[in-house]
């Protein structure tokens, strides 16, 4: 049976050139579904959780056509692909609230770092400890996602060396993270966050996965995949998913302290802390260097690419994913190992000449064009 799955879309408001304008006050005031990030320049939307990829799919594309209708209304203005400000605007914040205290410690505490646009990928898990176990293991992963999503080569007009700058700069906060050996675990060390004001709430847990639910860190019921970049395409997103979920079946199927659990007797060799420590230094290779990125493999310790990685789990879940019907959805992720993720595209055609500007002016009327072709053939109007 399938897993529960739906997303938080983070996406810039802006021209058909790349100017990123913010209005999401007006559009969290005029529409409904939409919510404001704490700069007003982006906005986000957040699609209710299915079972089956379809109606993922149209929950994907529907609101975004609402959106791009109303922002045409406004004037000359668009949706922007990519997860920074990439042709300027870093100088200062622009706030959608300012009378919100929360989004006040934000801008002071950590500027336009954390004006970037993103994907969370959530995923249901009922089972608390399974849960745990399962943040575990993505945990570990989370550096994939992250070269199959990178989507942030350029920063304020420039090439910044980065395939994923938005993670490269973003504040992943507290700086140290551990694995969870439980929910009790995670339950005293978030509240000792607290204490500490390391965390200013229990939203505040930026890290690449974390365990999500109405009451945390109590009451939890999804694992939350915040690594990935904006990934404009749905198909391509569904693919990421997809992979997602059948890794997550595969562990769920063998179970905690199985080979495919961090915390395994017979998992790895490596201690919980020396397992933190890979996937925050896989991390930082992904975030550089996307499908190309050197990785340690954290069952073996052996140096990896991302994209050899990526191609070993396709393989191995490939099975799995036609018995589950869902191969159809998991295998468009071949064309981006084969083509690149979209930094490796963009950053190929600024090697070609190209500017900056330019690459994300056509960006732009690409990932339009894409919508309305989906809305299209789902019939969203």
């Amino acid at each position: 049976m399938l897993l529960s799955k739906g997303f938080e879309v983070e996406i810039y408001t802006s021209t058909p050139t790349g100017d990123v304008v913010g209005f999401s006050d007006r559009i969290v005031a005029n529409l409904n579904g939409f919510v404001r990030e704490p700069d007003s320049r982006n906005v986000e939307y957040i699609t209710p959780p299915f079972y089956k990829y379809e109606p993922l799919l149209t929950a994907l594309v529907e609101p975004r056509q609402k959106l791009r209708q109303y922002l045409r209304s406004l004037g000359d203005y668009t949706l922007m692909p990519g997860s920074t400000l990439a042709l300027g605007g870093t100088d200062r914040f622009h706030r959608s609230d300012p009378l919100n205290p929360y989004h006040t410690y934000i801008e002071k505490t950590y500027g336009t770092d954390v004006v970037t646009a993103s994907i969370h990928i959530n995923v249901g898990i009922p089972d608390l400890e399974l849960l745990i176990a399962a943040c575990r293991l993505i945990r570990l992963e989370a550096p994939l996602y992250l070269a199959l999503s990178a989507a942030s080569p350029f920063l304020n007009g420039e090439v910044t060396g980065f395939h994923s700058t938005r993670w490269q700069m973003f504040p992943k906060t507290p700086k140290l993270v551990p694995l969870f050996q439980d929910h009790h675990h995670f339950v005293k060390w978030t509240e000792h966050q607290l204490h500490l004001g390391t965390m200013q709430n229990v939203r505040h847990l930026w890290s690449s996965v974390r365990p999500n639910g109405d009451n945390r860190p109590y009451n939890l019921n999804r694992l939350e995949l915040r690594i990935s970049d904006l990934v404009i395409d749905p198909v391509a997103l569904l693919a990421i998913t997809a992979l997602l979920e059948m890794r997550l079946h595969q562990f769920l199927e063998a179970g905690i302290g199985s080979a495919h659990d961090p915390l395994g007797a017979s998992a790895t060799k490596f201690t919980a802390f020396e397992l933190a420590t890979i996937a925050d230094a896989n991390e930082v290779a992904a975030a550089k260097n996307s499908l190309d990125a050197l990785l340690t493999h954290w069952q073996t310790g052996e140096q990896i690419t991302a994209r050899e990685w990526v191609t070993q789990l396709l393989d191995d879940l490939r099975s799995r994913a036609k018995d589950s019907g869902v191969w159809c959805f998991l295998s468009p992720l071949q064309k981006i190992l084969d083509q690149g993720n979209e930094a490796q595209r963009w950053l190929a055609a600024y090697h070609s000449g190209i500017s900056p500007r330019q690459i994300m002016t056509e960006a732009i009327a690409s990932a339009e064009k894409l919508d309305y072709e989906l809305a299209e053939a789902l019939l969203v109007e």
